[in-house]
């Protein structure tokens, strides 16, 4: 048990106060904001901006260039679904939960190989030397990109993809050093896990009694 907390608190010892500071409030907003979504909360939204726009920053300092563009991306989307889920057509909330339909699974895809793409570029582009961890976050990037958006459209499958990116994740951040995001992801992907459970119910309510 020790090793683990020494794992964990060992790639703090070098690091300022300002920089610890910073990713426990990520942390604590991070982890606000996958609740408020599992909740189906528009307080997903203003709570994730903020772990992302802190987050965009600890990345860039550290040289993580994927991730920061990933983060990037999720601040500005975020600004999109906050705005598509506060719509309502007489004062009916216009975006409910849906599962994705073939076209939107098509675009997906799309998002998904782009994103790979364009993530690979920035690295190339920034003469930056690629190892197996990069590629892995490259492949991360493409399917957080389409979470983003999958989210920002209400659509169940949002969550298979957090889950799925998470998973990866946890292990990523903790080889990179990066303990307290590590554990964040690992709760996220209990409560995305969580997420989809409360998704699909109401989902399945939903067709029964319409």
């Amino acid at each position: 048990m020790n090793q683990i907390f020494d794992f964990f608190l060992n790639a703090y010892q070098n690091a300022p106060t300002y920089q610890i500071v910073l990713e426990a409030v990520a942390f604590v907003f991070g982890i606000a904001s996958v609740w408020y979504a599992k909740q189906e909360n528009i307080l997903v939204y203003p709570t994730g901006i903020i772990c992302t726009v802190i987050t965009v920053y600890l990345l860039y300092i550290n040289q993580y260039l994927g991730d920061m563009m990933m983060n990037f991306y999720y601040s500005v989307m975020s600004l999109y679904g906050w705005w598509n889920w506060s719509r309502k057509k007489n004062n009916v909330i216009a975006v409910p939960i849906s599962r994705t339909t073939y076209k939107e699974k098509l675009i997906g895809v799309g998002l998904f190989i782009l994103t790979m793409i364009v993530t690979y570029l920035v690295y190339l582009f920034y003469d930056y030397t690629i190892e197996i961890p990069n590629y892995i976050d490259v492949v991360t990037s493409g399917i957080f990109f389409t979470a983003m958006w999958y989210m920002a459209k209400k659509k169940l499958e949002n969550w298979t993809l957090w889950i799925i990116g998470d998973l990866i994740t946890i292990p990523l951040y903790a080889y990179r050093g990066l303990g307290m995001l590590s554990l964040q992801y690992l709760i996220f992907t209990i409560l995305a896990i969580q997420g989809y459970i409360a998704w699909k119910k109401h989902l399945n309510n939903s067709h029964q009694t319409a």
